[in-house]
């Protein structure tokens, strides 16, 4: 009787990005004293390729099957092997910033601590022509700027203010204060800083919504840094599938599909009567359509696809 020997493997080597590599530990600067900086990193292209296969060798030789083996990946939503990659970053960030980043809780954190350390002295500032204005259709966002005079005044307030806290945080910490209670003032505007591991596939979605138009202002700057100086260089291939297929991507729901289909040919009254069918028309008793979000956002795709609105827009 014979038995089979141990499977025979090649060596591996750990799999380098020299681009990547070119910018281990350097901190990319964001705002006002904020930063960005890669830690260590794992993987490459080419591991989302032979997770993808389940092979262990080098993959395919031909640069070009990978390319399309990825963005089919990317375009189907097959998101397993981009969990084979991950990346550490070093981040300094305004703790009304972080709390949204940290929001994504498909990373490992390990944030400074302002119970064992005295908190960082620094705190993110606004120019006078950067104070932006609420949106009047989204609770959550701003859009355009306030005037220059009044920006002057709300940044002069800001700095008295944040100066006001920095000092109160330091008479307490002289006083004996314990540092878990002095810290409760700080604004938070002050920076904090983190270690924060993740994974290809969930970086890849913090990338999608932060990066997003809609995103706040200053989140959005960390965003596309990661996105444009570090994941750029790290998986090239996939920054241009995920480019492709989500950055840049247009989603249809059903009911979009058919407003764009009746435009497409030829009829905005079959287009007209599909979107009120699917009630996005309604009307007050100003004879006025009514507010909707869903229908704005109908109507900046079809804008986008070439397509003239069909009905009186409100926006």
């Amino acid at each position: 009787m014979t038995t089979g020997g141990p499977a025979q493997a090649e060596r591996l080597n750990r799999p380098a990005v020299a681009a990547l590599d070119a910018v281990l530990g350097v901190p990319f600067p964001v705002l006002d004293d904020g930063f960005v900086r890669v830690v260590d990193y794992m993987g490459h292209d080419g591991s989302v390729v032979q997770a993808a296969r389940v092979s262990y060798g080098v993959g395919t030789k031909r640069v070009h099957e990978d390319r399309g083996l990825i963005r089919y990946l990317l375009r189907h939503a097959h998101t397993t092997p981009f969990e084979m990659c991950e990346i550490t970053l070093h981040v300094r960030v305004p703790m009304d910033a972080w709390r949204q980043w940290i929001r994504h809780r498909t990373a490992n954190v390990n944030e400074y601590s302002t119970r064992y350390s005295v908190a960082i002295d620094a705190a993110q500032r606004t120019p006078p022509a950067l104070w932006r204005r609420q949106s009047s259709d989204n609770r959550q966002g701003s859009a355009g700027f306030l005037p220059s005079d009044q920006g002057e005044a709300l940044t002069s307030s800001e700095a008295t203010l944040q100066q006001l806290a920095r000092d109160t945080y330091e008479r307490r910490l002289a006083a004996g204060v314990a540092r878990e209670q002095a810290r409760k003032d700080l604004p938070l505007s002050t920076y904090t800083e983190a270690y924060w591991k993740v994974d290809l596939h969930n970086l890849l979605h913090f990338l999608q919504l932060r990066m997003d138009d809609h995103a706040q202002e200053e989140i959005r700057a960390y965003a596309a840094l990661i996105g444009d100086e570090i994941v750029a260089k790290w998986v090239p291939i996939v920054w241009e599938a995920f480019g492709d297929y989500r950055r840049h991507a247009l989603r249809l729901s059903r009911l979009e599909l058919a407003v764009v289909s009746a435009l497409a040919s030829g009829s905005p009254d079959s287009a007209r009567a599909a979107a009120e069918s699917f009630g996005l028309l309604q009307t007050g008793r100003d004879g006025q359509l009514t507010p909707s979000r869903e229908r704005r956002e109908l109507e900046e795709k079809l804008r986008r696809l070439g397509f003239s609105v069909p009905w009186p827009s409100t926006t």
